[in-house]
């Protein structure tokens, strides 16, 4: 059985871009290259992985694709496309939906000012041609501004796979006002069977990074989605601000080597090559 890392970014800050990233943000304030993500892979015995965009450029994106073509190791690039435009974002997406290795979009939601980003009719339009495309579309960082929206747009769009990163950074030290709501948002949203998410990027302030400390968040989606619509992720170099690669993806296998084998598969596999149409 192969493993797919559904969650990985690799950046360069000399080309630029990255407005979010800092010196504030201290030892991921440099470059990840290709040859340290394949090393951090190797040695946990991972055999593929999903590049996923960290900058809302194209720019980001062609550099994606340029280490995905010289990279047998990575299984696909999820980029980024101007959705709110719509004339660039049909040139954009055309370009991409032909490329073998795009799977999906991703806008970084969480870091943009418009909380009605998903609902925008020039954004929906953009999706359904991405949908066409056979292109998935990941939301990122979806609580609490987005999570909802996210539902709506998927129900709204039952051809477009929609995929919710991290879970949507579930409240697991917030109110138990703040848990309901998520929880209730991740139920509705593995109601819809054009969903996904991913099990990633779970380092959350105030809750311990351990099996016990995201039993609740497991739990839900476990439940939401089933394991044939859920895949993991490391979240990679973003996690190692609380520990190295094999840690982060320890903490996950504690969990997932409470299920069957078959199941075991589908998270650590199969869902990353369904939802992202991997070797379409």
């Amino acid at each position: 059985m192969g493993r797919i890392d559904a969650h990985l970014h690799l950046w360069d800050l000399s080309r630029g871009g990255y407005s979010w990233l800092g010196p504030q943000h201290g030892p991921l304030f440099r470059s990840f290259a290709a040859d340290e993500a394949r090393a951090e892979l190797d040695a946990a015995g991972v055999t593929a992985a999903v590049l996923v965009q960290a900058d809302d450029t194209l720019d980001d994106t062609d550099a994606m694709l340029a280490v995905a073509r010289a990279s047998p190791w990575v299984a696909g690039v999820v980029g980024w496309a101007p959705l709110d435009s719509p004339e660039a974002a049909v040139d954009a997406i055309d370009r991409l939906g032909a490329d073998p290795l795009v799977c999906g979009l991703r806008h970084l939601v969480h870091d943009d000012p418009r909380d009605d980003f998903l609902a925008l009719p020039a954004v929906r339009a953009s999706l359904r041609r991405a949908a066409r495309a056979g292109l998935a579309f990941d939301v990122p960082d979806a609580w609490p501004r987005h999570l909802r929206a996210a539902v709506d747009l998927a129900g709204a769009l039952p051809d477009l796979t929609a995929v919710l990163d991290h879970l949507g950074k579930p409240p697991l030290s917030g109110s138990a006002e703040d848990v309901a709501e998520w929880t209730r948002c991740v139920q509705a949203l593995g109601a819809l069977p054009n969903t996904a998410a991913k099990i990633s990027g779970l380092r959350i302030g105030g809750v311990p990074y351990t099996p016990d400390g995201l039993r609740r968040a497991w739990d839900t989606a476990l439940e939401a989605f089933g394991p044939e619509r859920l895949m993991l992720g490391s979240d990679w170099p973003v996690s190692t601000l609380g520990g190295p690669y094999r840690e982060t993806l320890g903490v996950l296998d504690a969990l997932v080597s409470e299920l069957s084998p078959d199941e075991q598969a589908w998270l650590r596999e199969r869902s990353a090559a369904a939802a992202y149409r991997l070797g379409r």
